[in-house]
């Protein structure tokens, strides 16, 4: 039931950030005197709508998208009336379904000859673009706001030992229960015990388990000071971290798995314990709030970069039993999974439930974002891109003395829009099977 729970959660967050994308494009549009026909959150069968002036609102049965259709998005063909304009809208999958129709025209009134679309200046096109995208963004930057500004974001306080491993593991990776002097690890015969409180290593003071798994790894055979609390009172003992080849780990201490799926592994010091500490939460100020969003959607754009070889690792680990990359892209399958696997968690309160679902629809909207802006129709970014030619094309034409209106027809580009949707079919299909089949876990 809690698994439901969060799956519609999820999904309510979602429709609500489509609704707030296209309202990014709609304001912009009416603003400018642009003929908007129709919102619509949804494709497929209207379930619900509502004729408000000229413009008609509703909800469609499939929620992966959302359009707003605006008169004369595109200019006419060489050759046709000026008062016959081709209809389309900002929807992906809505734009292809109209173009695929050669007589989808659009007759305008002479009263909205001068509404279209096309005729805005550049800047009008591009705002209107990019206000889709940019909601998107908005939305982003509120929910990780009131994450770390307003509930507060878990910050490590102390390191302690949580467990010592007493013997070394073989060099298969197999645990080992009995063992020699030689056999026992660096911690065991350190003299390390659990419930040690890590004040600094090799001189180094201790806050986070990261800084302190880091210095261990990096000085694999090197005797290092290690100092302890213990029973409130300060231990120095001497750790020599042994050499093993273990998974590669990146800053955030989590396994890093290549373009093939394949976990990548290092020769790195260990010493056999497990280590643990103590968290407390922390309200950022609204400037490092903005910092977090910034390397958050600076993440967010490198996966976007990598798309095509995490592509490769998605395909390995749906079909070749691949590990799958923390990292890797999900689609609406699998987030909804993960968010179903948040809110049915034992292990989490319901204060820290409420911070995962709030991030993941803070990621999901830094995605949407970076994702529109790609310049490649039908996206959002394929839009800006031609208005931004035209604009290139019309200064171009004036010094060449020629008078008279230059349009960029945007609608020449349909073949590779075409190609670029099965693109993403296909990549959506793909994901969708994986997240089935080999879902990426929580940690």
């Amino acid at each position: 039931m809690l698994f439901l729970l969060g799956v519609i959660i999820l999904l309510l967050g979602v429709g609500v950030s489509i609704a707030l994308h296209e309202i990014g494009h709609l304001t912009p549009a009416k603003l400018f005197g642009v003929k908007v026909t129709q919102y619509m959150v949804g494709f497929g069968p209207t379930i619900w709508s509502r004729r408000r002036g000229e413009t008609e609102y509703g909800v469609k049965a499939i929620p992966l998208g959302g359009y707003i259709r605006m008169i004369g998005m595109f200019p006419p063909r060489p050759g046709e009336k000026d008062g016959l304009i081709r209809s389309s809208s900002t929807g992906r999958f809505s734009q292809l379904a109209d173009q695929m129709r050669e007589d989808a025209y659009e007759h305008i009134a002479p009263r909205d000859a001068d509404r279209v679309f096309y005729k805005l200046p550049t800047w009008k096109k591009v705002v209107i673009m990019f206000g889709g995208p940019f909601m998107n963004l908005v939305i982003a930057l509120v929910l990780l706001i009131i994450i770390a500004s307003g509930i507060g974001l878990p910050v490590q306080q102390t390191a302690s030992i949580a467990a010592v491993q007493s013997c070394s593991p073989t060099a298969a990776g197999k645990t080992v229960t009995d063992c020699d002097a030689a056999g026992r690890t660096a911690a065991a015969a350190a003299g390390v015990e659990p419930g040690d409180r890590i004040v600094s290593i090799d001189g180094t003071k201790i806050t986070s388990t990261i800084n302190f798994t880091d210095i261990v790894r990096s000085h694999p055979g090197k005797q290092l000071p290690l100092v302890v609390q213990r029973d409130g009172k300060n231990v120095t003992l001497q750790v020599k971290p042994k050499l093993q080849r273990m998974p590669k780990q990146d800053s955030n201490g989590t396994q890093v798995v290549n373009w093939k799926g394949e976990v990548e592994y290092e020769d790195v010091g260990i010493i056999g314990a497990s280590i643990g500490g103590t968290y407390r939460d922390e309200r950022q100020s609204l400037p490092a709030a903005i910092g977090t969003f910034g390397d958050a959607l600076k993440k967010t754009s490198s996966v976007f970069v990598k798309i095509p070889q995490k592509m490769v690792g998605v395909w390995n680990a749906a079909f070749s039993g691949g590990t799958r990359d923390q990292y890797s892209p999900q689609s609406v399958v699998g987030v909804g999974r993960t968010a179903g696997d948040v809110t049915e968690s034992k292990f989490a309160s319901t204060k820290d439930k409420v911070v995962v679902l709030l991030m993941i629809l803070a990621s999901l909207n830094m995605a949407l974002f970076v994702f529109n802006m790609v310049p490649l129709l039908p996206l959002d970014g394929g839009h800006i891109a031609g208005a931004l030619w035209e604009a290139v094309k019309r200064r171009i034409a004036r010094a060449r003395g020629i008078a008279g209106p230059v349009y960029v027809d945007v609608a020449k580009a349909l073949p590779l829009a075409y190609g670029v949707s099965i693109v993403l079919l296909v990549m959506f299909a793909l994901l969708a099977y994986a997240d089935i089949v080999n879902p990426v876990k929580l940690g």
